[in-house]
């Protein structure tokens, strides 16, 4: 939602975003002191935005639409690039980063399961 306010100094425009940042449901507040403009993101009804700012300065809704994602999702295709295997050995030497002493196994075999086995006494 964009809505053009009546502030002129920056004590009314602090009011004005405290008193909708109140609000639920809102994800981002932005405010452009030249234009005198609030843009707000988020699902919250613009009736209840407006009412608040009313109580400090004239408030006028401007524009009402949905916000731009085509910006998200450009940024998660590039991980659907990669195999599981190289998500997995990503991973992996994440956690070896994280921690140097990885932990390691050993194999052990005993002489009575295998008759070929070398034993030393």
């Amino acid at each position: 939602m964009v809505l053009k306010l009546g502030v002129h100094d920056e004590k009314e425009k602090r009011k004005a975003l405290q008193s909708v940042s109140s609000l639920k449901g809102i994800e981002s507040l932005s405010m452009d002191m030249k234009e005198k403009k609030l843009t707000v993101v988020g699902e919250v009804d613009p009736i209840e935005i407006v009412g608040k700012l009313k109580k400090h300065c004239h408030a006028e809704l401007v524009a009402v639409g949905p916000a731009k994602e085509e910006e998200k999702k450009k940024k998660e295709e590039p991980l659907k690039d990669k195999t599981d295997a190289q998500k997995i050995e990503e991973l992996l030497q994440l956690y070896k980063n994280h921690n140097p002493y990885y932990t390691q196994t050993y194999r052990v075999y005993s002489a009575d399961d295998n008759p070929n086995a070398c034993v030393i006494s």
